[in-house]
């Protein structure tokens, strides 16, 4: 199979325009990945299907990923004039990087049996601007798990033939994969609270009235 380099290459003859860049991976696993602009992706994905040579047609799985609000240190070598004599010295800067979230694609070919290759995409923000294009037309295999991205980190997957929440019930409010997700301690849709959970639920029980002892033998049974 083609190098990830090779696939960025050819992929940028066929979309002209398209901004694509590859991402390292310090894991053990060593699998680097293609990040592909939103606005291509559609055309992006079908070339990865269709081209002859990668007949990548079957996408394995469909992750979301929550990168929240990071500050990253860089240094770099500067030249400065110490008691009179010019040296290299090391100078620190911060580069804060915003918040944003991702989809990333595991894509296999059946037809060619290689594989995987990485595709992921990038929201413009945490909050408002969470909206990402739906890669379901293209493999069909995506529609649960971008359904549950969706329900789970708040991505809107446009195109998507029928987005709505897959695990958690409609009422439910916020994105419990999120990572500044804070669970509730109203557990009033738990239908049979135990363990913990019951103790968080009884916080928000009414209080049953204190009996005295006649009360008490009365309401014995």
């Amino acid at each position: 199979m083609e190098t990830l380099a090779e696939i960025k290459a050819r992929t940028e003859t066929v979309a002209p325009g398209a901004r694509l860049e590859i991402v390292s991976n310090g894991s053990p696993s060593q699998q680097a990945s293609l990040r592909i602009d939103n606005e291509h992706a559609v055309e992006i994905a079908r070339f990865l299907r269709d081209d002859p040579e990668l007949r990548l047609d079957f996408c394995s799985n469909v992750t979301g990923v929550d990168w929240l609000d990071r500050t990253i240190k860089k240094t770099v070598k500067v030249k400065q004039v110490v008691d009179g004599v010019e040296k290299e010295v090391d100078q620190i800067s911060e580069e804060v990087i915003p918040g944003y979230l991702e989809a990333v694609y595991h894509l296999y070919s059946i037809a060619r049996k290689h594989g995987p290759v990485i595709i992921r995409m990038r929201t413009a923000d945490r909050t408002a601007e969470t909206q990402l294009p739906s890669l379901t037309s293209i493999w069909r295999s995506a529609e649960f798990q971008e359904r549950e991205i969706f329900d789970l980190y708040g991505i809107h997957f446009d195109g998507h033939p029928d987005l709505r929440r897959i695990l958690m019930w409609d009422e439910f409010e916020d994105y419990p994969m999120r990572k500044d997700y804070r669970e509730p301690d109203d557990y009033e849709y738990e239908p049979t609270p135990h363990d913990d959970v019951l103790e968080k639920a009884k916080r928000h029980y009414a209080p049953r009235p204190q009996l005295d002892g006649a009360e008490k033998i009365t309401a014995q049974p």
